[in-house]
């Protein structure tokens, strides 16, 4: 079976390695990047690199955007209409919030073209090895007419109706900081206790506090490598969503409201804007008058 014709704009952290993976399973690709250094290369690999998002979309049965926010997503969309196909279907797989999502399928449904909301967890590593969590918000049958492309990025999951995919991505991001915060607290009891961090993340593999975040983000923080995977800025871009999301519908949440206090002190503060989420840790230690 042949794989749609895709458009895959912005290659930047996550969308250089997902435009790899549809190239090595088959999809006749096409990319675009505001940046265009950022393609360097990817022709080489079978991939065609568009001057524009409107030459790269034309005749592409797929589009999908992974860009930094609703807006660039919403600004990409009405760029591109007129080039559209009415049997496209234009994946957001960008973070960005329900009602983003919800506004951009209209626009799109007003020309007769598709649309999933469908962000990703699992990092920079998850979108090099293809084992992305994808949660995909939208009909039942586009869902599944565009799951094929999805695998060869992931494991794409439908989630609900169109936002339900935004919606769940921010659970993520709640979920992701505190755990971040958490394991920040245990690598440094550990370290000041005179455990050994590394030892005790291999102890507690199977357990009950073992989590990804525990292993890739604990190692970074024993080892103070926080060049960027998720960029601490976005961090606090899918925190502020979700709280928002959350006095939409009423309702309070303390704990991310806290270490989202945190990571905007370590963004805004301490420098930390453009270095990994993971270096949350980094802040920890300046709240107790340590060095980096």
């Amino acid at each position: 079976m042949s794989q749609p014709k895709t458009a895959l704009l912005g290659v930047g952290l996550m969308g250089r390695p997902m435009a790899l993976n549809l190239a090595r399973g088959g999809v006749p690709l096409t990319v675009w990047n505001r940046s265009a250094d950022k393609c360097a290369g990817l022709h080489n690999q079978g991939i065609t690199i568009a001057n524009s998002a409107i030459e790269a979309v034309a005749d592409a049965e797929v589009v999908i955007s992974m860009v930094a926010d609703g807006a660039i997503t919403r600004t990409l969309v009405n760029d591109c209409l007129p080039a559209l196909r009415t049997t496209a279907v234009w994946v957001d797989m960008s973070s960005t919030k329900p009602a983003d999502a919800r506004a951009v399928a209209e626009i799109l449904a007003a020309h007769n073209v598709a649309f999933v909301d469908a962000p990703v967890s699992g990092g920079t590593k998850g979108a090099e090895q293809a084992t992305l969590a994808i949660m995909a918000g939208g009909s039942p049958e586009t869902v599944a007419q565009i799951e094929p492309v999805l695998r060869l990025m992931g494991r794409p999951v439908r989630v609900g109706p169109v936002g339900a995919g935004q919606l769940a991505k921010l659970a993520n991001q709640a979920i992701v900081a505190a755990t971040i915060g958490a394991v920040a607290e245990a690598m440094l009891l550990l370290e000041e206790g005179g455990a050994d961090p590394a030892a005790v993340r291999d102890a507690l593999k199977g357990g009950f506090a073992d989590s990804t975040i525990l292993q890739q983000h604990g190692a970074r923080m024993t080892n103070r490598d926080f060049d960027p995977g998720g960029l601490s800025r976005l961090q606090v871009k899918d925190l502020n969503n979700a709280l928002e999301e959350a006095a939409s519908v009423s309702l309070h949440l303390p704990m991310t409201e806290q270490v989202r206090a945190r990571f905007q002190r370590y963004v805004e503060d301490l420098d930390g804007a453009e270095r990994d989420h993971s270096g949350l840790y980094e802040e920890l230690r300046d709240l107790n008058g340590m060095g980096s």
